[in-house]
């Protein structure tokens, strides 16, 4: 079967949003790399990137509408985010970190008119930015390995609806939406990590973890259609944003710094 797939994306803001991670990113180097705050404890600036891990285990992965003969299911895909880290630390045990990501989500559409014996598949892209803050708790395994767990919550900006149009056999078309009410473009996560990394003065620190996000509010509202001639069939329902993930990070080394309330003893 022939499926003719037209991808519309909308995202009108999306180029701010870029110019925006960019700054954050130059920015931050400048302000926090290769430094230690006034109490002795170092502050990072970094780089990290996840993969995004379709999942039941905190929430639906899947969502199937129906409306008379016409069934359609989307369901989340592997994805990606990436973006720039700041590390403030408050103690030697305490840390607040935060950030800003470029979020990319597929879903995959599974759509079938059991009247006519037609089944086709799209998939939907869609992108989303996130800034996480976070409580970070660190517990020393060796002089240079530690493991860490982290809580916080993170913001999710939603620059624009997106959708696509299927044609798999002549008069038949499928419409699926992602629609971002224009009044709930910002969201919140649940976010909750766990993970080790390796630290050295002069390479800086790698992070390997795995985090999960509980969505407090669905990544879009799903409106499926399926038209034929004059005769169309319309469905719709929320589409659960939660996702398991896969978390690489990378920290610049950092120098000491010469201005410290607390100074080092002759020892350190």
């Amino acid at each position: 079967m022939n499926v003719l797939t037209i991808q519309v994306s909308l995202y009108l803001r999306s180029d701010n949003m870029r110019y925006l991670l960019l700054l954050f990113l130059l920015v931050s180097h400048s302000f926090f790399s290769q430094k230690e705050n006034k109490f002795g404890v170092p502050n990072y600036f970094g780089f990290q990137s996840r993969m995004i891990i379709p999942s039941d285990a905190i929430g639906p992965n899947a969502l199937t509408l129906t409306k008379e003969s016409f069934t359609t299911t989307i369901e989340q895909q592997v994805g990606y985010t990436f973006g720039g880290v700041v590390r403030l630390g408050i103690s030697e045990l305490i840390s607040i970190e935060t950030g800003l990501n470029y979020v990319q989500r597929h879903f995959g559409i599974t759509m079938s008119e059991t009247d006519s014996a037609i089944t086709a598949y799209g998939t939907m892209n869609f992108i989303q930015y996130d800034i996480p803050v976070s409580a970070l708790i660190n517990v020393k395994l060796s002089k240079e390995f530690f493991a860490n767990a982290s809580l916080g919550i993170a913001l999710q900006n939603k620059p624009s609806s997106v959708g696509i149009i299927t044609n798999p056999r002549g008069k038949h078309e499928f419409f699926h939406q992602g629609v971002v009410d224009i009044h709930k473009k910002i969201s919140f996560d649940l976010i909750s990590s766990v993970g080790f990394e390796y630290r050295t003065k002069k390479s800086g620190v790698f992070y390997l973890g795995g985090s999960a996000r509980v969505a407090m509010a669905p990544v879009f509202l799903l409106v499926t259609k399926h038209q034929y001639v004059n005769e169309s069939k319309v469905a719709f329902g929320d589409v659960n944003g939660s996702y398991l993930s896969l978390d690489l990070k990378y920290f610049l080394p950092y120098k000491r710094a010469n201005n410290l309330i607390f100074k080092q003893g002759p020892i350190e």
